[in-house]
Formats: structure tokens, sequence, C-alpha cells
């Protein structure tokens, strides 16, 4: 008889590839250390034991213990879905220096003030640097409760004396657990400490928020299972040379998964910024060709904010292609679409895009403010101040809808903008009271509204404009 076939005895840990022999790097998901040694897998049968809580109707459940308490911070109260959730593990991730540690000292200060008891464990300062960061932040409060240790079966020993509502660990990478090999921040390690922070979080019902480092390409460090693990998990972004601060929600088992919370960093701390569109546009006293408003969506969020062009003459052979905030493959197509559907010259020109206040666009929906403020920056006509502009441009020179149109002319018309350029088919979008809608269907059409509108500036100001569009 033949021999049954032994199995595989490495096998990768987050994505369940096996192998014969041990690799440095998963042959499947490519994760670098996730293969370790599994031997046989044999089959098992579990025998079913009596429940210790019986199961019930879903109506009958009890919901009121796990309605959401807000921690007092708005911005984070929103993206949370109206605050944490008790014996809920939220995973909060961040490049280095970017303000998380910052941020969750504010959260717990904020609430231990309301008389609940918050544990604050940290793996990479000392108690008394954490302190000193609380007086320069005003975070110091009674009932929260500093612990500067790495070791997992210590900080569970502080839960049960302190016998927190919250918990804060910073971060997951840094504390290892005697239990298990390897050392702190390993696959085995991280998915350890998560496994028993959640088990602490779900038979007590404390609030567990953990932060977590990111890889060089922005990705969760550590096994794909920790994000599987955890019921919330935010993503901290913000560019270090800036003070805009975003938290986005990835997944939300209590909320909304694409919502944002808007944050500035400051000198004395952290501060939600309810009403963030002023730090995406610039000077709207005057206008200056290169430079159109459009309204982005941010989750279920719309922001203003300002794109700005400036297309120069060339001293080069191959002219400059160069953008900030702004994804440059879409406005490298809309280059070539401006010159080739609206018979806009920019074949020996330098071509410098960028947005203002540090803000990343990337949905396709700001494609017609692009195309219009190279436009202009190549004619050096200025546009209205009070304009904006929506919609996706194609290949073939047409604008098409968009999503949330409603929504984002609303928040243009309260901030007191006019006029607006809009895709022609909007669904029968009609426009807020006060601001005018300008429909159109192609690039060109758009820039002839956009030159008639510039007309009215030219009039009222100094006609410097060259060239038409």
């Amino acid at each position: 008889m033949a021999k049954a076939a032994a199995a595989p005895p490495f096998r990768c840990t987050d994505c369940g590839w096996t192998t014969t022999k041990w690799v440095g790097r998963c042959g499947e998901c490519q994760a670098w250390g996730t293969v370790e040694e599994s031997g046989a897998v044999r089959a098992r049968t579990t025998p079913a034991s009596t429940a210790t809580t019986p199961a019930q109707p879903i109506g009958a459940v009890d919901v009121a213990t796990a309605r959401a308490v807000p921690t007092g911070i708005g911005e984070f109260d929103r993206v949370l879905g109206g605050g944490i959730v008790p014996g809920a593990v939220i995973l909060l991730a961040g490049e280095p220096g970017v303000g998380k540690s910052t941020l969750l000292l504010e959260t717990a200060a904020t609430w231990a003030r309301t008389g609940r008891r918050v544990l604050y464990a940290t793996g990479e300062e000392s108690a008394a640097q954490v302190r000193l960061r609380a007086e320069r932040i005003d975070a110091v409060a009674d009932e929260l409760f500093l612990a500067a240790d790495t070791d997992l079966a210590t900080i569970l020993g502080h839960i049960d004396a302190v016998a927190p509502s919250l918990v804060v660990l910073d971060s997951v990478q840094t504390v290892a657990s005697s239990q298990v090999e390897g050392a702190a921040g390993g696959v085995t390690q991280v998915r350890e400490v998560a496994a028993s922070l959640i088990a602490v979080a779900k038979s007590r019902d404390v609030s567990v928020i953990v932060v977590g480092h990111v890889t060089k390409d922005g990705a969760v460090a550590g096994p794909r299972t920790l994000e599987h693990l955890v019921d919330v998990v935010l993503h901290f972004e913000g560019d270090r040379h800036g003070p805009l601060r975003l938290v986005r929600a990835v997944k939300n088992r209590f909320g909304a998964a694409d919502e944002i919370g808007c944050f500035e960093l400051v000198d004395d701390g952290i501060v939600g910024l309810p009403d963030p569109s002023g730090l995406f546009l610039g000077d709207r006293e005057t206008s200056t060709p290169g430079t159109c408003v459009t309204v982005t969506m941010e989750g279920r969020r719309p922001l203003l904010a300002e794109v700005q062009a400036l297309v120069a003459p060339s001293a080069t052979p191959q002219p400059r292609r160069v953008t900030s905030g702004l994804d440059s493959a879409r406005v490298a197509m809309m280059l070539g679409v401006l010159e080739r559907r609206a018979g806009v010259r920019l074949a020996q020109q330098d071509c410098f895009a960028a947005t203002v206040g540090g803000v990343r666009l990337s949905e396709p929906a700001t494609d017609l403010a692009v195309a219009l403020a190279i436009a202009g920056s190549a004619a050096d006509l200025a546009l209205p101040s009070d304009l904006v502009a929506l919609g996706e441009v194609g290949l073939a020179g047409d604008v098409r809808p968009i999503t949330s149109q409603a929504r984002r002319l609303a928040e243009a018309a309260r901030l007191g903008f006019t006029d607006a350029i809009v895709p022609a088919r909007s669904r029968g979008t009609a426009g807020p009271d006060g601001l005018r809608l300008h429909e159109v269907g192609s690039l060109g059409e758009a820039l002839r509204v956009a030159r008639r509108l510039a007309a009215t500036v030219a009039a009222a100001g100094d006609d410097s404009g060259s060239a038409p569009f």
C-alpha cells in the first residue's frame, strides 16, 4: 500500500501557505518572517460541552451595556461612531512622530476627568517622560494611571490592580510575553499580546486602545490577523511638516468605516477641527491665474480644497512634470486631454501642480479643477475666487457625473461660493440657494464657461490675460 503523503511541516501564519522547508519569505503573500514550523496536521473532532450562558432570542439581548461612551473629543468620537463601546478593542496605527501618543494621552485625560479610571501603559517611554508630555498638553488627571513596562504579564497585573474602564497600550510591538518564543514585535508575540488584551476586554467590558506601528509602505506592521481580531482599525495620517492630521476609520464594527476626523497639531497638544476647509484654501481675497477650488469627499465628509498650477516655458528638451498632493498619473492624463481635446499647448511647457495645506486629492471628481487650474495658468487668466469645479474628465474630453454631488455643493454654498461648474448629466441634482450651477458636458465647454466667468474678474480688476483658454 502506498504511504499517505506527509503534511508540509512549515506554514505561513498570515495566509496559510505551506512548504516542505523553511524560507524567510512567504511564497504566497510575500510577507517576511511568517513561515513557522507546524508539524503534521491531524484531523480532530471537538466534543460538545454544556454552555455556561444559554443562547437567547436576539430581541431579548440587553444592548444597554454596548452603547458608545463619548470620549469628550468630538473629532475622535466622530470617527469611532459616537464614542468608545465598552469591551471594544481599537487599533490606532500611524507613522512615527505623527502624533498618536499625544492624541491618546489627551483622550485618556479627558476620559479620566469624568471620573472614569484609565490605565496608560507604555513600552516606549518611561513614566516620567509621559508625565512631562502630559504637563505640556495639560493632560494630568487624578484618575489617569501610568505604567511603564514591556512584560505582558505585568501589564495584565496592572489591569487587575487598577480596574480601569479604558486601557491604552503604546505600543503593541514593544510588549512581549514570557510564555511564547520570539522577540517583541514578532508575529508570534504580537498575536499573543493582542489575544490576551482582547480576552480581558471582552470578559470585563474594558475598552482597549492599542497603538500599532506601520511599515514603510503605510500598512499596519505585524500579522494581518491583528486587524481581523480587533473591532476598530484607525489610521493616523499627516505630513509631519504640516499641522494637519487625519484619523481615518479603515474598519469599524460600531460605525461607518469610511469616516475621518480632522485635527491640528499645535505646540500644546492636538485640537479637533470641526471645519477644516480653511486649511486647504489659499487667499481668496484676490483671484490668481492657475488656481481653482474643488470639493473632495473624505469618507462621508465634504472638504473644500484649492488646486494650484504653474505653467512656464521649459528650458530643457524634456519638460518637467511635478506634482504635490495630487496623483501624478491623473495629472499627466489631464495634460494629455488638455493638449489633444482642448487645444491647450503644453508640450514645450514645464507644468507644476500642487494642493494647499498638504491635503492629498486622489479621487477622479477633482479632475476638472486640476484641468482648469492648468489651463488658467497657461492662458494667464484668473478664475473667480468664488467658483468651484466638480467633475471627472475622461480621455475623450467628456465631463462625467460624480458621487455625492449634492453634499459637495451644499458645503460650497455654506462657505460662500456662488458659482459651480458641474457635469451636465448630474441626475437632476439641483444647486442649493445662492449657488449658480453651470452644467458642462465636455472639457472644451467647461473652458468656455470658465473663460466667460474669468472675463468678469478681468473687467472688475486688472485685465492681464494674454491668451484665451
